[in-house]
């Protein structure tokens, strides 16, 4: 199995989930198992740093209980 490849269409939903407090681990399932290091990238500003954060997530991301 491979890792799914970190696409710009990812970006807005990484930093909006990471801002609202979300675990790297849902944010992973959510795109079928996106690496880490991957998402690290994202919010540490290694890899589209151009792109900001979406203003509401996607209705199928995963809700807080």
């Amino acid at each position: 199995m491979h890792d799914p490849k970190l696409t710009a269409d990812m970006v807005p939903i990484i930093k909006l989930a990471r801002l609202l407090g979300f675990p790297y681990s849902w944010i992973s399932a959510y795109f079928n198992g996106l690496n880490f290091g991957r998402i690290a990238d994202v919010v540490k500003g290694r890899r589209f740093t151009e792109i900001p954060p979406a203003e509401d997530l996607p209705r199928d991301f995963p809700k807080r209980r």
